[in-house]
C-alpha cells in the first residue's frame, strides 16, 4: 500500500451536471486491485471467470468485497472497519478502526488523479487495459505504467467498488463503481467517470482495491513512496 497525503478533490456527475468538492484526509491505498491469489488465500474461494493468481479478482459483489476486508483485518490482528448486519445487507463503518476497507469515491478519484487535472494520469495505452488493447481479456495486475504516486490499474482492467451509495433517492442501495474495465471503450476509462450497480451484482470486469485509514494526527510527506501491497 502507499500512504497518500491529505488534499482535496472535485467530483462531478454527468447525469446531474453537478460538481462538488471533498476534503480527503491522509490514508493508505493498495498499489493494485486485490488479486485472485490474494483473495483465495484469505477466503479460500476463487469466484472469477478468468483464472490466474496475478489477475485481479472479479465476479465479486460489494458485500463480497466488504467481507474480504473484514476477514483480512482479523487475520492481521487489525480492528475491522465494517460490521455486517444480521440481514447480510446492512453495513456499519467504524471510521476509527485501523482495518481494511473500500475507498470512498473521493479517495479513489483523488488517488487516480495523483495531482493531475486531465481526464487521465497518462496516455491510455500505457496506463490501462481497455477494449482498444486488452485483446478482449483480463490482464495481470500491475503490468501497466503507474501514476506518479505509484498506483497501478486505477483505469482499466476491472471496475472497482467504492464505499459510497450512488444516489439513494433515485437508485436506492446502488453503489459506486470507478475506473473502467478491460471491455470498455476509452471514454469510460477516465478519472471522473462514475458508474452505478446494485451491490449484489457480480460480473467479470468488476473487482476492488483496499484502503486503510490512518491514526488521527498522522502526517505524511508531499509525495508518497510506492509499496508492495
Amino acid at each position: 500500500m502507499v500512504t497518500l497525503p491529505a488534499g482535496q478533490v472535485t467530483l462531478s456527475d454527468r447525469r446531474t451536471e453537478r460538481r462538488w468538492s471533498v476534503a480527503v484526509a491522509a490514508y493508505r491505498l493498495g498499489v493494485v486491485p486485490v488479486t485472485q491469489g490474494w483473495y483465495a488465500r484469505v477466503t479460500g474461494e476463487r469466484p472469477s471467470t478468468a483464472r490466474g493468481d496475478r489477475l485481479p479478482v472479479e465476479g465479486v459483489s460489494w458485500p463480497d468485497a466488504v467481507r474480504f476486508c473484514v476477514a483480512l483485518s482479523r487475520q492481521e490482528g487489525l480492528t475491522p472497519a465494517y460490521r455486517l448486519h444480521d440481514d447480510g445487507e446492512g453495513v456499519d463503518w467504524d471510521r476509527t478502526a485501523d482495518g481494511y476497507r473500500l475507498p470512498t469515491e473521493a479517495e479513489w478519484e483523488y488517488a487516480c488523479r495523483a495531482g493531475t487535472t486531465g481526464p487521465r494520469y497518462g496516455p491510455l495505452d500505457e496506463i490501462a487495459w481497455y477494449r482498444g488493447n486488452s485483446g478482449g481479456r483480463l490482464h495481470p495486475a500491475g503490468d501497466r505504467r503507474p501514476n506518479r504516486w505509484g498506483l497501478h490499474d486505477l483505469l482499466g482492467n476491472v471496475w472497482e467498488w467504492c464505499w459510497d451509495v450512488y444516489d439513494a433517492e433515485v437508485y436506492g442501495s446502488y453503489r459506486v463503481l470507478r475506473g473502467g474495465g478491460w471491455f470498455d471503450e476509452h471514454w469510460s476509462c477516465r478519472a471522473s467517470v462514475r458508474r452505478r450497480s446494485h451491490p449484489t451484482f457480480r460480473i467479470d470486469d468488476v473487482g476492488f482495491r483496499l484502503a486503510r485509514s490512518l491514526p488521527h494526527g498522522h502526517r505524511t510527506g508531499v509525495r508518497p513512496a510506492a509499496g508492495t501491497g
